[in-house]
This record gives C-alpha cells, sequence and structure tokens, in this order.
C-alpha cells in the first residue's frame, strides 16, 4: 500500500476462496470473504475487533462462525429457506460497476459484491432478486454495510424476506459488557419461544447465561461497552428496526461443533435487523438497510459510563475525518 493512501487488495483466502483487503490511512483495516459476503475481520491497527471461532470452516455448506454473517432471506429457523438463510452459505461475485450508492464522499476504501439467489436455492424459495451489498471503511475507521434488495420477478410475486447483519465483536469476557440503549424496549425471546414477547426491566442489558433475543423498534444508536477493554462499539443503523442479541454460554457452546468451549465468553453477537415484521417488496421494488460501527474509547463518570457522550465521540471523531 502506498503510505498515506487507502487501499483495495484481492487476495486468496483459505480453502482458495477471495478475499478482499481494504486499508485506511490510520492503520485500520477490514478484510472481506466472497464465501457469504461476510467481513471476517475488522482491525485497529494489530488489535481485532471482531470474534472470529478458532474452529470456523472457510468452505461450503457450513457458514463462517464469527464475523459479519448476512441473514437473509430469514433469521433462525422459522421460513422456507436453510437455517439464518442462504447468504451467508453463498459465493458472492464482486460487482464492478455497480449503481450509485449512498455514501460519504471520504471514503475510498470499499467493495461492492451481488448475490442472486441459484436456480437450485429457487426451488426452494421462488423468489427472484438481486441483492447489493457495498462493504466500505472510512478513514476514521468506521465500518459501514449497506445492503440494497431489489424484486426482480417479472409475474408480480412480492418478496417478502427477514433480515441480520449477525455481528460477532470481540470481547474481552461477556461478564463484563454491557449494552445500552435497549431499556424499557419489548423484546422476543426465543428461548421461550418465537412469540413470546416481553418488556426489558434493566437499566442496561448484561450477561449471565446464555440469550438470543431481539429488540423491537430500537432507536438509531446503541452502545456495547466492554468495562475490561474501556472500549465501546457504538452502532448505528437505519432500515432496519429491530436488535438481535445472541450468546450461547458454556451449555450450547459445548453443543456447537465450530465453536470452541470457551470462546462464548469472548464473544458477543448484536446486530441490526428486520425479524418481527417482515419487509415486503413489490415487483420492481427496492429495500436498503445500513448498519454503521465505530469503536471508542469509553469513559467513566462516578465509574459509570455516559453512553451519550460516547455516540456523541464516535459522531465527532467521524465528521473530523470525513
Amino acid at each position: 500500500m502506498e503510505e498515506g493512501k487507502p487501499s483495495v487488495e484481492r487476495i486468496k483466502g483459505p480453502n482458495g476462496v477471495e478475499k478482499i483487503l481494504l486499508r485506511e490511512i490510520r492503520g485500520v483495516s477490514i478484510e472481506v470473504s466472497l464465501y457469504g459476503g461476510q467481513v471476517i475481520s475488522w482491525k485497529n491497527l494489530s488489535e481485532e475487533l471482531l470474534f472470529v471461532s478458532s474452529k470456523a470452516g472457510f468452505k461450503p455448506p457450513k457458514p463462517i462462525r464469527g464475523g459479519i454473517q448476512i441473514c437473509f432471506p430469514q433469521v433462525g429457523i422459522h421460513g422456507m429457506s436453510e437455517q439464518q438463510g442462504f447468504a451467508r452459505t453463498h459465493l458472492w461475485v464482486i460487482e464492478e460497476n455497480a449503481p450509485a450508492f449512498p455514501t460519504k464522499t471520504a471514503i475510498k476504501s470499499f467493495v461492492d459484491l451481488i448475490l442472486k439467489p441459484s436456480e437450485e436455492e429457487l426451488k426452494n424459495w421462488p423468489h427472484r432478486c438481486e441483492f447489493r451489498l457495498r462493504i466500505a471503511l472510512s478513514p476514521g475507521g468506521e465500518l459501514i454495510l449497506t445492503s440494497r434488495v431489489r424484486n426482480t420477478s417479472t409475474d408480480g410475486k412480492a418478496l417478502s424476506f427477514s433480515f441480520a447483519y449477525l455481528t460477532y465483536f470481540r470481547v474481552s469476557d461477556i461478564s463484563e459488557v454491557r449494552v445500552e440503549g435497549l431499556e424499557t424496549l419489548d423484546f422476543l425471546d426465543f428461548l421461550k419461544g418465537r412469540d413470546n414477547r416481553f418488556t426489558e426491566q434493566g437499566d442496561a442489558i448484561v450477561f449471565e447465561s446464555e440469550v438470543d433475543k431481539v429488540y423491537l423498534g430500537a432507536p438509531p444508536k446503541i452502545a456495547i461497552i466492554d468495562h475490561e477493554k474501556k472500549r465501546t462499539f457504538v452502532l448505528a443503523k437505519d432500515g432496519l428496526p429491530d436488535i438481535v442479541v445472541w450468546n450461547p454460554w458454556d451449555k450450547k457452546a459445548k453443543a456447537i461443533p465450530d465453536l470452541g468451549d470457551e470462546e462464548y465468553k469472548h464473544m458477543l453477537c448484536v446486530g441490526a435487523a428486520a425479524v418481527e415484521k417482515p419487509i415486503t417488496l413489490k415487483s420492481g421494488e427496492e429495500w436498503t438497510g445500513r448498519q454503521e460501527m465505530s469503536a471508542v474509547p469509553s469513559s467513566y463518570c462516578s465509574g459509570q459510563l455516559d453512553p451519550a457522550k460516547v455516540i456523541q465521540m464516535s459522531i465527532e471523531a467521524t465528521s473530523s475525518n470525513s
């Protein structure tokens, strides 16, 4: 890479699957696997911010355990497609001349991918569509994913789907992590059945056991606070009303073949989603959903983090680098 310049590089990954390496001038980088259209690394200098299991596979038919999984056209097991949808287990293609994406003009490091359901997939999920994904790295190190799904059917059939950016954040210790911004929201608890709806009572989300929830009507920004690292991930979203939160904890981790027995302690899945109310598109219609993430130092006041200040710090840092 030329010093002081952002770069986009195509390289071979595990099992010969191509990867895209995006770098920015301040030593921030991300890696994207064309298998699954999946971000598998987000580094701030030498520190990895995303979790990928030591037992993860990088070839079909299994998804890559970690990074940022694209769950489409369904989230979970409820639907006609495979669990969490087929997008995360298909090979995506680089789109050299993609239609214009709404993006910040300062961003030079990005890649455009496209996925179309195969004829085999159409037998199980009979909806023709195009899924375009832009993965971008801002000069300030912000990771931005923009998804665009278009219903390309010619028979007038509506396209309905659920969606999630299932993001595996790397954390120091799950018991030292809290999520702020989801207080008082209604949520679906998948451990108690898909239709079991509850209201969050705590001041913040903390973790002491397995969790598999979808928070409904979440605000546009939330904070994921790692006390031990003194670091906060700020997650912003647009076009996606819900937030998924998942950690398998000890017993389930031991039953997951591509996850180490103790690795649940160092990961937390949080991501923007549309689960409760599927997105429906008429023929020719297009939907756009975005997730933006930044990692900022946590600041404490009387032993407590002020999430509003952290989010404002992230906004100011991003603005100054744009």
